[in-house]
């Protein structure tokens, strides 16, 4: 599913973000740099130890909840990868939603100031973090759709998916938006 956004591309897929032929992916990170398991694991497996090495020398002190660093793609497709910390849900009371948005937001800033015209990234926070996939795909889709109205560098935001239920709330809220 996609949609065209000042002749610029927002688009869902269903699948594995190691596969993407992008300029960099996003990687759900935790505030430590410290690797983890599902999308995490998945792109440092991927990816290779070049990715942890760098981060480790790069970020000693880590990223902070709501932010976001970059590196090397190590292996991967991508040229690289944004490491972004979202933030635990706590009930929505804790200001996620706020902490959320700029996760995202970050990683557009750091994907457009490396030159990257296409960026793919996971449901952030959906996971292990447990911030409900509706109200994340809300705010996901709204953050990339402000980008590719004020960024000319982005060309391709793909949200990359695992499993039809993150898929068919990212699938809603993209039609909330288009419409």
């Amino acid at each position: 599913m996609q949609v065209s956004i000042h002749g610029r591309t927002l688009e869902l897929t269903q699948g594995d973000i190691t596969d993407q032929k992008v300029d960099a992916i996003v990687n759900a990170a935790n505030s430590h740099l410290a690797g983890g398991g599902g999308v995490d694991g998945a792109i440092h497996r991927r990816g290779g130890p070049t990715i942890m090495a760098e981060t480790m020398r790069r970020y000693p002190e880590g990223c902070p909840t709501g932010s976001a660093v970059i590196t090397s793609a190590g292996s991967l497709s991508a040229r690289y990868v944004i490491h972004a910390v979202a933030p635990v849900w706590k009930g929505g009371q804790k200001g996620e939603s706020g902490l959320l948005d700029s996760a995202f937001r970050r990683s557009f800033e750091l994907a457009s100031a490396h030159n990257c015209g296409q960026i793919a990234l996971p449901a952030l926070g959906c996971g292990v973090y447990g911030y409900p996939i509706d109200q994340a795909s809300r705010i996901a889709l709204g953050t990339a759709k402000r980008i590719l109205e004020a960024d000319p560098t982005i060309e391709l935001v793909r949200f990359v998916l695992f499993g039809e239920g993150a898929y068919g709330a990212f699938a809603a809220a993209l039609e909330e938006l288009a419409a």
